[in-house]
């Protein structure tokens, strides 16, 4: 099935394309099926990219997925034009009277502030709390994933000394559960994070299941059993120069950054990297969105009842 996004959308043409199956409402209407709503906090600065990235792994599943583009009410982002944001995103306060099957909150590079310190951090936590009870599934990115674990349970996030930056081995370490079905015991995976989370944080919470991780890098996904949420930190959905796009931004800027590891071939960034992750990004993604679809209510009303 396609993934049903606006019509003007730059993300469309490329999709289409890629060959992934998009939609338009017209034609979503006629398929007597009810659509997965799955709504995405966008708080990445190229968000033109990272709405690409997204839109690519959700409309590669079986099921018609209906993407809604949500933004923040406090915070105006500055990389994007105003147009853009008036036509494709809704204000989330906008939908607090809705439900959806999903909500995915990608991270945002601001993940070296403490969590109170950034602007939006209190719009950021009422968004949290009102998913509880009309959103079935949350998906959480990078510094999104930080950011809820922090605010659900307190977890904090530690500085690391240098960024982790890099395509790094991970390990999976439950192959039986639901988000890991059909990956490889170990994959390779995109990382750029400046700080982590440690194991040991966890052990008070059960609830929480660390399902993958790296020796390099640590824990990369944590599903909470509870709550109903799946925590990602690193970048599964990241395209393939995404990488190299940040690498040579950061060196025009003058900051001092290391080459990303094993990701241009001989360690060169001249050369053309190698992407050894899309079909991962497809496997976890797809899994999740037919997690949400085996357990959410059909009547959408019904959505965070149990909250």
């Amino acid at each position: 099935m396609p993934i049903k996004i606006p019509t003007d959308l730059p993300a469309r043409a490329v999709l289409e394309n890629e060959g992934v199956p998009v939609i338009d409402a017209d034609h979503a209407i006629r398929q007597d099926i009810r659509p997965l709503r799955i709504a995405v906090l966008n708080l990445m600065p190229e968000k033109q990219k990272t709405e690409t990235q997204l839109a690519r792994v959700l409309g590669a599943t079986p099921l018609q997925v209906e993407m809604t583009l949500l933004a923040l009410t406090t915070h105006k982002p500055k990389t994007v034009s105003e147009q853009h944001m008036v036509d494709f995103y809704h204000p989330w306060t906008q939908v607090t009277d809705q439900k959806f099957d999903g909500l995915i909150v990608t991270g945002a590079p601001i993940e070296q502030l403490p969590f109170e310190g950034v602007t939006y951090w209190p719009e950021l936590c009422r968004i949290f709390d009102w998913s509880r009870g009309n959103v079935h599934g949350l998906f959480n990115l990078c510094w999104g994933a930080q950011a809820a674990l922090y605010h659900f349970y307190g977890i904090p996030k530690y500085q690391l000394a240098q960024k982790a930056f890099g395509v790094y081995d991970h390990h999976v370490l439950n192959i039986a559960s639901e988000l890991c079905r059909g990956l490889n015991d170990w994959l390779r995976i995109p990382v750029s994070r400046h700080t982590e989370n440690h194991r040991e944080d966890f052990a008070a919470h059960p609830n929480l299941e660390v399902l993958m991780e790296s020796p390099d890098t640590g824990i990369a996904l944590v599903y909470d059993r509870d709550l109903n949420h799946t925590h990602m930190f690193n970048h599964l959905e990241y395209d393939s120069y995404t990488l190299g796009n940040e690498y040579r931004r950061d060196v025009a800027k003058g900051d001092v950054i290391q080459v990303p590891a094993h990701y241009f071939p001989d360690n060169d960034p001249e050369q053309v990297p190698v992407n050894r992750w899309r079909a991962y990004a497809h496997i976890l993604f797809g899994n999740w969105i037919n997690m949400v679809y085996q357990s959410t209510p059909f009547d959408v009303t019904r959505i965070g009842e149990e909250a």
